[in-house]
């Protein structure tokens, strides 16, 4: 089996680790021993094993004459847990084959190198940019102090969130709805605006079977979220976001006071608060004036809609505000699009420059 091939069965056993490990990456390793998978391994919850060691430890440590395939450089430094470098020596692995180097200052090229200092035979990008791209979110909240921002919506064939009379359940059918709670298991995080809140009254858990709530966040300038709104109270304790003038109020929640912007919190600082909470994977539900300043922003990574065959000719559009020119409109590239029950699941992610 090549390294290549082995790579991405490196990413897909790191997919398993998504939505569970912030503020940690998530991480693929395999441990090869002529052409056999020996063991495998992802991260862990905050604390817990990194994918190295949960794959060493089902040799008992040992793999003499292995090799490791990883899809991040392995750590190099005392944390929560030990170095994985350490204890990579320490098991006889000959081989390691990385995706791509850890930009975090701690590690940066160290992993790598401490390997090496110890004998072991390094190779560095073996599918460098799909292993990024699995871990965006990390690697631009170290890079840049901002999460991976995820647009979800459930959209009309013309694009309406809600008819023109404000019906907006259900636009899409079941089978799309159960895949947009994936995604809120799959995410740190949720976002919301105060608009969504007053007028649908979201829960924003996520109702699947194992499945884990994301942190609720609304963005909610003058703190006006219902003392009894569920999302106060049905899955993790919420992030408020809201301005330094909000007043004073008592609510089961986070709430943190950031700079203002045009119209409400400045989304910059709104993001980074966000980030520095170690919430790396953003989901964004709505509303579609939130919708349009992420994406006058150019905050929006990627976009994942739901479109049903109705036309409903009136109502909010899936972005509401001042429009964009030809030459300055947000572009995204068609990733994917499937069927989804009576609806078409489509993928995009942002066309960078």
């Amino acid at each position: 089996m090549s390294d290549w091939r082995l790579m991405g069965q490196a990413m897909d056993v790191a997919r398993r680790a998504a939505g569970r490990t912030s503020p940690n990456p998530m991480v693929g390793a395999l441990v090869v021993r002529g052409g056999v998978v020996l063991a495998e391994g992802w991260t862990q919850p905050l604390g817990q094993d990194h994918a190295e060691p949960h794959a060493l430890k089902q040799l008992r440590g040992k793999a003499e004459g292995a090799t490791l395939y990883v899809v991040l450089e392995p750590c190099c430094h005392w944390g929560r847990t030990p170095p994985c470098t350490d204890i990579i020596v320490r098991s006889g692995i000959s081989r390691v084959v990385v995706g791509t180097v850890d930009p975090f200052p701690l590690v940066s090229g160290r992993g790598i190198q401490a390997l090496r200092d110890a004998g072991i035979e390094v190779l560095v990008g073996v599918r460098e940019d799909e292993c990024k791209r699995l871990n965006r979110g990390f690697l631009k909240a170290v890079t840049h102090g901002l999460p991976e921002v995820t647009l979800k919506a459930g959209m009309s064939l013309d694009g309406r969130i809600a008819s023109e009379a404000g019906e907006s359940r259900w636009i899409t059918g079941p089978a799309a709805r159960a895949r947009a709670h994936e995604l809120r298991d799959s995410h740190d995080a949720v976002l919301v605006g105060i608009g969504t809140v007053l007028a649908d009254d979201c829960a924003l858990d996520t109702r699947l079977p194992g499945g884990r709530n994301a942190v609720p966040v609304v963005l909610d300038t003058w703190l006006r979220t219902p003392p009894g709104a569920k999302v106060l109270t049905a899955g993790r304790r919420p992030l408020l976001l809201c301005g330094e003038d909000a007043p004073e109020v008592d609510l089961p929640a986070d709430i943190v006071r950031l700079p203002r912007g045009p119209g409400g919190v400045d989304l910059g600082a709104a993001l980074r608060a966000i980030a520095a909470r170690g919430h790396h994977h953003l989901l964004v539900e709505g509303g579609a004036t939130v919708h349009r300043a992420l994406l006058g922003g150019n905050y929006v990574d990627r976009m994942e809609l739901f479109v049903n065959g109705r036309v409903l000719a009136g109502g909010p559009g899936f972005a509401s505000g001042p429009g964009f020119g030809l030459s300055d409109a947000p572009s995204f590239r068609f990733v994917s699009s499937v069927p989804v029950g009576d609806d078409l699941h489509i993928v995009l992610e942002h066309l960078e420059g």
